[in-house]
């Protein structure tokens, strides 16, 4: 008899669980997609947070998701990885925080490559599409000019162009640039501060793989070898 009993109560149990599931599959889904992908000094980052982070991405460059391919995928976790490895730094570093209105400045850029961002009830429907806030784009958007201020604080003074490095660039690439486009000549002068910070930008960007290299090296970072899945929002 008691057997009976447990085996009716365990029935039951079985059953309201199916219940549960079947009312609300939107829970069960979440488990199996909202897995881990990568783990950062102990920091989790999650399934969700690679959709999310492939929306502002598609959002801000005017793509689509379906556009995103696999290795974009990886690319954008890697992105994300990394981000996490520089949010660490900024702690301790000294710059000027992004402000609302500047991080607002280059979502105005964004909105032009839609039709409808010309007006607020189509920006609405943009961002709509891809599930995001218009608050939580300006924090993501505040958040990206951050991270660059905190690389240039830190590796663009060990950044030096000399003059003959300029003058080499100009007489080497710039003057065949101009003459592939039929520009006409430009004096060096006119262009050697923009051909110095063109030059200054490429060594930080060199500088930088360097570093996320030895932040990777020095940290506590794993990526699991399952692919990355399809994000489960879409366009």
């Amino acid at each position: 008899m008691k057997r009976v009993r447990a085996n009716t109560t365990s029935a039951i149990a079985a059953l309201a669980m199916l219940l549960a599931l079947l009312l609300n599959p939107a829970s069960a889904q979440s488990d199996v997609i909202d897995r881990i992908l990568a783990t950062v000094n102990g920091h989790v980052i999650l399934q969700s947070d690679l959709d999310e982070a492939l929306c502002y991405e598609a959002v801000l460059n005017g793509r689509t998701l379906d556009q995103f391919s696999g290795e974009d995928r990886r690319a954008v976790l890697d992105q994300l990885i990394d981000q996490e490895l520089l949010g660490e730094q900024m702690k301790s570093a000294f710059f000027q925080h992004a402000s609302e209105s500047e991080a607002a400045s280059q979502i105005v850029d964004a909105r032009k490559q839609y039709p409808e961002g010309a007006t607020a009830e189509g920006w609405q429907s943009v961002l709509a599409r891809f599930q995001l806030s218009e608050r939580d784009l300006l924090t993501h958007v505040q958040r990206q000019i951050d991270l660059m201020r905190l690389v240039d604080v830190r590796l663009r003074p060990a950044v030096q162009i000399d003059s003959k490095t300029i003058e080499d660039y100009y007489r080497e690439k710039f003057v065949s640039q101009l003459k592939q486009s039929g520009a006409e000549d430009v004096p060096p002068a006119d262009v050697s501060a923009k051909i110095r910070e063109l030059l200054t930008q490429e060594k930080v960007n060199q500088l930088l793989v360097s570093w996320l290299q030895t932040l990777r090296s020095e940290s506590r970072v794993s990526v699991p070898g399952a692919p990355v899945a399809e994000g489960a929002q879409t366009q």
